[in-house]
């Protein structure tokens, strides 16, 4: 049996900050702020992946290139941002 381990994060002013720097740089307008709290804080804490099926906001080349910009910029790592489907295992019957 495996085990997952789950740590919560807490949005803290760095995230912020962090955050409000996608919206201002215009990779996503202000109503998808919530969205890069979610970036923010899975960069932060360097997050291996960050999965989503938010093809409109999150799993996006463009908005993924302009949030690892930023990220960058700002001295902070790219973020592998993927789609639940990638991580699907398939099996031969």
């Amino acid at each position: 049996m495996k085990t997952m381990n789950t740590e919560l994060l807490k949005i803290n002013e760095e995230v912020v900050e962090l955050a409000t720097e996608y919206v201002t740089e215009k990779v996503v307008g202000k109503t998808s702020f919530a969205d890069c709290l979610h970036i923010a804080i899975a960069t932060i804490n360097h997050a291996d992946f960050l999965v989503s099926w938010n093809f409109k906001h999150i799993v996006n080349v463009q908005r993924i290139r302009g949030y690892n910009s930023i990220n960058i910029k700002k001295g902070y790592q790219q973020l592998e941002i993927r789609s639940p489907r990638e991580f699907e295992k398939y099996e031969d019957k």
